[in-house]
């Protein structure tokens, strides 16, 4: 069987009704300012930045995965107020507990440990945050889409209980699997 390497990357995903009001924000960017690069994936705040996996060990990828989430424990986190990265990323604040960033490290550890994967520079210097805006805000409009943000958002506690495997599809980023975190 010839290799063929899909494009993955692991996130905290919201629950509903969370997920669909963030999806509405999304939404209602597009309609306000032509900014629509941000739809192509669900909420989420990135656990481990894209990477590429042989697909015809996808189901060992899985598994490997299941195995290391059974052991994790949930957690609560907040998302509150909007923030930016330069002129060109706009995103929720994430305020988050102790356990996301030893959640994130373990898995990085363990990716590179059982996945073969390489610890990148993203990886370490991880800043927890929800894209709601990136790669197509014209520099110019930039400031008009933060103060259009901050005037429509809310404050959200999210339960994080699972964390997702998302794979990429001809242009959409969806959900492959979700693995539960212990209660």
């Amino acid at each position: 069987m010839p290799k063929t390497m899909g494009k993955y990357f692991i996130a905290l995903v919201p629950q509903e009704p969370v997920r669909q009001e963030i999806t509405r924000l999304k939404w209602l960017l597009k309609e306000e300012f032509g900014v629509k690069y941000a739809l192509k994936s669900p909420p989420h705040i990135t656990l481990k930045m894209p990477f590429l996996y042989n697909e015809n060990k996808e189901a060992v990828l899985e598994r490997k995965l299941e195995g290391f989430f059974q052991e994790e424990k949930g957690f609560s986190l907040s998302l509150s107020g909007i923030g930016n990265f330069g002129n060109r990323v706009a995103f929720f604040r994430v305020k988050y507990p102790p356990e996301l960033l030893g959640l994130q490290q373990r898995l990085i550890s363990y990716g590179k440990r059982n996945l073969g994967q390489h610890i990148e520079l993203s990886d370490l210097n991880y800043t927890p945050h929800l894209t709601l805006a990136f790669k197509d805000i014209k520099k110019h409009q930039f400031e008009e889409v933060l103060e259009f943000l901050k005037s429509k958002v809310s404050r959200y506690h999210v339960e994080i209980n699972q964390v997702s495997l998302l794979k990429k599809t001809t242009s959409n980023w969806e959900i492959k699997n979700n693995f539960n975190l212990l209660k």
